[in-house]
């Protein structure tokens, strides 16, 4: 069993900055590509960005790129997303997964509870 645990979420105003963090622990981290989502009220869960166990593929939703960015620190069995110029439109909890089916994979194993971010205008 792999489990998973977001921090870093708050309240921040539009343009600004936050740092969110998954640490994984359980079953060995290895091999996992890992992504995040996010989930508004009223809307569906929507896919972030996901990262390779490497960190040598990474891919971002459109509405996200330039903006975030993703990374993992194997040693720490941690992943971080790095959010600035945030938008209210980005307001949801935040989830990271985990997923042995590659970067590309729609199919996620493990999910976190969840942490809020909240960008006000």
């Amino acid at each position: 069993q792999v489990h998973l645990v977001e921090s870093g979420g708050g309240l921040v105003q539009a343009g600004g900055s936050l740092r969110l963090s998954c640490a994984v622990s359980g079953r060995t981290f290895s091999g996992y590509a890992m992504g995040w989502f996010r989930q508004a009220p009223g809307k569906e869960r929507e896919f972030v960005v996901a990262i390779s166990w490497s960190g040598g593929s990474i891919y971002y939703a459109d509405s996200v790129k330039g903006r975030f960015t993703i990374s993992r620190d194997n040693a720490k069995n941690t992943v971080y997303l790095q959010m600035n110029s945030l938008k209210p439109e980005d307001t949801a909890v935040y989830y990271c997964a985990a997923t042995a089916y590659g970067v590309w994979s729609t199919e996620y194993d493990y999910w976190g509870q969840g942490t809020q971010v909240t960008v006000s205008s």
